[in-house]
């Protein structure tokens, strides 16, 4: 059984390939990101997705699989009782997360909450409600840089994101009070899985931008997780985009923010010129926070084809001893109603020049079969309680 030295696993933030069998009870029967966005556009520039085996496992528009992809390609489907970038994440690295995160999308936050928020951060909270990042920017921004108040809001997501103007809010001084935002949505009763702070430029509608300064304040992992084990033996954990923020930095020996997919992409090829042992794990979120929640399905496509292009680039650069795994955390169809994450199953791309064929594996139940993989690879054992089967043996 082949062993690696490294292992590149990267996250396409909400590619999924399909509705699960429980779609329904998530509202989300009829969901399918890949396939729709497939269906939209017709075909897509992503000769090296094609050739690892993706439209082996999911086909759409003009557009089909190889019949001999050169991945092991299987579907995981996700057995926590969610569908949100930190369960998501969680699971792959062992956890199963029964009790879903709250959400605050048809009320608001509390009038409770809010005064607090208030009166610890001193400053006056407009917006809470449901809303497009971008819209509600447009909607109250003026606002807010000519009286100094605080626009909060939340989505379909367990989140509670704050808005400031970089110049007049001040960056600092945002992050001041998104910390004191997370220290109150820690109770039961308020808890939501991120705090997010969304720092913005500009100077009126339709010119406010938000900036890559975003910070995100999640929850501590509910129990150790594969990240732990690797960092615990002396192996590396190199963290790139928003993995750092998901796992409140447990398991992490070194983090890299990107300032969008493309440069997250460009630190993972940087990465893979490196001397490290270990795991280098990596989340894209442009996928999921420019063009899923957008629901914008072309601009969804050509981010998947400036993926590719990258992808290309990362294949050449890995030798025989590193084992890419390419995955995603659920599903966000840009075709679908609303603006939230689907239920749906996501891909497993296993590759590496060191195997000697590809082909299809039996789908999996868990996303969790990938953390198990991953401390297998290094001989170590996963944290008592948790979930996963290790697949190793499969890859050849």
């Amino acid at each position: 059984m082949k062993r690696y030295n490294r292992i590149f696993t990267i996250v396409l933030d909400s590619l999924g390939i399909g509705q699960m069998p429980d779609a329904a009870r998530f509202g989300d029967e009829g969901a399918d990101t890949l396939g729709h966005i497939l269906d939209h556009m017709g075909t897509l520039d992503m000769p090296n997705l094609r050739k690892l085996g993706l439209l082996d496992l999911h086909t759409g528009g003009q557009m089909t699989g190889t019949g001999a992809p050169m991945a092991r390609c299987l579907r995981l489907s996700e057995a926590s009782n969610g569908k949100d970038t930190m369960t998501g994440h969680w699971e792959m690295m062992g956890i199963f997360t029964e009790k879903p995160f709250q959400t605050f999308t048809d009320t608001g936050f509390p009038p409770e909450l809010i005064a607090e928020l208030e009166k610890r951060c001193g400053k006056r909270v407009i917006g809470n409600k449901s809303a497009s990042g971008t819209a509600i920017i447009d909607e109250l921004g003026l606002e807010e840089i000519n009286t100094g108040a605080m626009i909060v809001y939340t989505s379909a997501d367990s989140v509670m994101q704050i808005c400031g103007h970089e110049e007049t809010f001040d960056l600092q001084n945002l992050y001041r009070c998104c910390e004191i935002a997370r220290e109150l949505t820690l109770r039961d009763e308020w808890k939501v899985g991120r705090v997010i702070a969304r720092p913005y430029v500009g100077n009126k509608p339709g010119e406010f931008r938000r900036t890559s300064n975003r910070h995100d304040y999640a929850l501590k992992p509910t129990a150790p997780t594969a990240l732990n084990v690797l960092k615990d033996a002396g192996l590396d954990v190199i963290a790139i985009g928003k993995i750092n923020d998901i796992f409140c930095g447990e398991g992490v020996t070194e983090s890299f923010h990107s300032d969008s997919s493309v440069h997250g992409m460009e630190q993972t090829i940087e990465a893979a010129g490196r001397d490290f042992k270990g795991l280098c794990f990596v989340n894209l979120v442009d996928f999921d926070a420019q063009w899923g929640h957008r629901r914008n399905p072309e601009g969804y496509g050509h981010e998947i084809e400036k993926f590719d292009k990258n992808l290309g680039v990362l294949m050449e650069k890995l030798g025989e001893d590193d084992l890419l795994l390419l995955t995603a955390d659920h599903g966000n169809d840009p075709t679908f109603r609303g603006t939230d994450h689907t239920r749906e199953y996501v891909p497993l791309l296993a590759w590496s020049k060191a195997m000697d064929r590809g082909g299809l594996l039996e789908q999996q139940n868990s996303f969790a079969v990938i953390g198990a993989t991953i401390a297998d690879n290094f001989g170590l054992a996963m944290p008592e309680g948790s979930i996963g089967t290790s697949i190793l043996s499969q890859l050849g």
